[in-house]
């Protein structure tokens, strides 16, 4: 199974927008990408990233994006999910999130692809509604 490497996260955008791209961000970035592939190892599913680090002026045109996204930060990733398998294995297996260290934005606001973040949201729920 191949894993998510920070070309895909960065889809380009490190050379578009580098000036906007920290070393800080740059290290979100790596644990990010580990914890991601962490879950998808122990979930034995392979996946795409659908949306990693997002530039400001990117962010600004995703549809429904907040001004705060935390992949604006490099601390979230989409995950290509068309089934909704990798969501439902997320659900079932809630200890495995937390032991990666990871909180998951609930499949009801993300069908097709699955959110993941490496930080608590603001209820401090392993499973929130955005």
């Amino acid at each position: 199974m191949g894993t998510i490497t920070l070309a895909q996260y960065f889809r380009g955008r490190d050379a578009e927008h580098g000036t906007e791209l920290t070393e800080p961000l740059k290290r979100n970035a790596e644990v990010t990408i580990a914890r991601a592939n962490a879950l998808l190892q122990r979930a034995c599913i392979a996946c795409a990233v659908n949306s990693g680090w997002r530039p400001r002026a990117v962010n600004a045109h995703v549809p429904n994006a907040s001004p705060r996204s935390l992949h604006l930060t490099c601390e979230a990733i989409d995950l290509a999910d068309p089934d909704d398998r990798l969501d439902a294995w997320c659900m079932s297996h809630l200890g495995e999130l937390e032991a990666i260290g990871l909180w998951l934005e609930h499949p009801d606001a993300t069908p097709g692809w699955c959110h993941v973040q490496i930080v608590p949201p603001p209820s401090g729920r392993r499973v929130f509604e955005p």
